[in-house]
């Protein structure tokens, strides 16, 4: 017995040492330095910022914490909408090229856009994995591509707004970069994780520019979110949005954002008029009657991005595709489409498209409906809007 009792005593005390030394160790192992460089009003010299405050502080009184979501969401006991297994889709094989002034965008889904104009194809944030999250795990796909990854032309451009599961597929890039060696765009430090699947890109930080072709160059422009591949390794990376300076009119992605001070659009809009804008509208929703999160945009916010970036047209996307918050799936449409109404929007200027349903935008115009942005609180209060799920 005295015997068994000194093995069970060194087996317990393997083990808490075990534990103490993982704690220590391991958080510092899954830790990576993605970028390095001077400091600067968004980055301490080791991790990035929002110079505008932290992703949380814009979170709701209703709001309630990331682990809490994330237990309730594993143990059934969140209350959620039903969300179906599977959507039909019908997938679509564009055309390799689209010449001259002409633009054709195809949501593929979630952030994932093929945009094609100027002859040039460009594509954000592809994701093509089956699930948003590493080694497999994470959402699974609700949608299929709204493209096969076979079927896509020949990609010239691809813009990586921050390293987000479900914004940066290492398989999917790496696939990308084998077939069509892209020119890959991205903000400071993303390059770092891109470079594991044996791609290139191009990494610089907010307010600089890369010349693509004559007349035609990226910005790297600031939006509102955070950044992590590992819990220790939070904001190692940037995350950015990103204007594609074209003629006739400019191409805007919000990549993955909340509003935070909420001057950024008009930062982006000051490169020139938007003739596309590219806007996050779902996973707002953390708790019932949430409207959006420090780190999303719901809806309404959306609608205020899309006002204050004076975009001609908008394509709503980051929404139906993996389930990601407590919203049901068709919420932030049903929701964004009463909110425009609502506030003297025009419906029809940013609406959404169906997965893998190639949309010819129109030449650009200056808009000619003005949303009341003070009209869109009230809105999103009313009984009508405030009852979805």
């Amino acid at each position: 017995m005295a015997l068994i009792l000194t093995r069970l005593g060194a087996i317990a005390l393997f083990v808490v040492v075990a534990m103490l030394l993982t704690v220590t160790i391991v958080p510092r192992f899954l830790d990576r330095i993605y970028y390095e460089g001077p400091a600067s009003d968004h980055f301490d010299s080791a991790r990035f910022f929002n110079p505008d405050g932290d992703e949380d502080t814009a979170r709701p009184p209703t709001g309630g914490s990331r682990a809490g979501f994330l237990w309730r969401n594993l143990t059934g006991t969140d209350g959620r909408p039903a969300w179906p297994e599977r959507v039909a889709v019908t997938q679509h094989r564009p055309a390799p090229r689209i010449a001259g002034a002409r633009m054709v965008a195809t949501w593929i889904g979630h952030a994932s856009v093929l945009v094609q104009t100027q002859g040039i194809n460009i594509l954000t944030d592809p994701i093509w994995a089956e699930n948003a999250g590493p080694f497999g795990f994470g959402p699974t796909r609700v949608t299929a591509p709204g493209i096969r990854i076979e079927d896509l032309p020949k990609i010239d451009l691809i813009l990586v707004s921050h390293n987000h599961y479900d914004h940066l597929d290492k398989a999917t890039l790496k696939r990308l970069w084998e077939r069509d060696r892209p020119t890959i765009v991205t903000s400071l430090g993303n390059d770092s994780v891109i470079g594991q699947t044996g791609a290139r890109a191009t990494a610089i930080d907010w307010g600089q520019r890369v010349a693509v072709r004559p007349g035609i160059e990226v910005a790297v422009v600031r939006n509102h979110h955070w950044g992590s591949r590992w819990f220790a390794d939070r904001n190692r990376a940037l995350w950015s949005a990103f204007v594609v300076r074209l003629p006739g009119g400019n191409l805007f992605f919000a990549g993955d954002t909340g509003l935070g001070d909420g001057k950024w659009p008009a930062e982006a809009a000051a490169l020139g008029p938007v003739r596309l804008a590219l806007i996050p509208i779902g996973a707002f929703r953390f708790v019932p009657g949430q409207m959006e999160s420090g780190s999303h945009i719901g809806p309404g916010q959306a609608a205020q991005v899309f006002a204050r970036l004076g975009a001609a047209h908008a394509i709503p996307i980051h929404w139906g595709t993996f389930r990601l918050s407590y919203e049901g799936r068709d919420t932030p449409p049903r929701m964004l489409d009463a909110v425009l109404r609502a506030s003297g929007g025009d419906p029809a200027a940013f609406a959404p498209v169906p997965i893998g349903a190639p949309v010819e935008v129109p030449s650009y115009a200056p808009p000619t409906q003005r949303i009341d942005e003070a009209r869109i609180g009230p809105a999103l209060r009313s009984p009508a809007v405030s009852a979805l799920r």
